[in-house]
């Protein structure tokens, strides 16, 4: 993971906020200059935590230049925020499924909250979690499977 852009805005009467261009919807604030660059690692890595326990790929930072072309963008103050974070790379991958059992997935992960990766990680991961007792003769985490599960 590398570093991201964070844009810094600051309101009269406000705190100093910061936003991330790369993932909308992330969004932290902070009394001082130096309390909003700390928040910016912590919602940073939060943000990117939630991500990959949903299964949603990880998008690469983007450039200085892009970030400024949005002209909205321009009266903030950009600062590099390091991804502090062990989170696994999402991986691409292309699975074959009858059409019926996908429109389930799909509904069913709707209708709960999840994106069709997020619950097929999901899914996975539990039925290993569920096999592992039998196979191994007790209960253990296999930090490697699923770092970012919680596991009983």
């Amino acid at each position: 993971m590398g570093n991201y852009i964070g844009l810094i805005h600051k309101e009269a009467d406000s705190d100093y906020g910061v936003s991330f261009p790369d993932f909308p919807g992330a969004v932290t604030a902070g009394t001082t200059l130096d309390d909003a660059r700390a928040m910016a690692e912590e919602a940073l890595a939060l943000h990117i935590e939630g991500l990959v326990a949903d299964g949603e790929a990880i998008p690469e930072p983007a450039s200085l230049e892009e970030v400024m072309t949005d002209p909205e963008n321009r009266d903030a103050v950009a600062i590099l925020v390091r991804a502090k974070t062990e989170a696994p790379k999402a991986v691409r991958v292309n699975v074959t499924l009858p059409e019926d059992v996908l429109e389930q997935i799909d509904q069913y992960a709707e209708a709960h909250g999840f994106t069709r990766s997020g619950f097929l990680a999901k899914a996975a991961t539990e039925e290993i979690k569920r096999r592992l007792p039998r196979k191994f003769g007790r209960r253990r985490t296999p930090k490697r499977l699923a770092p970012h599960c919680a596991w009983p």
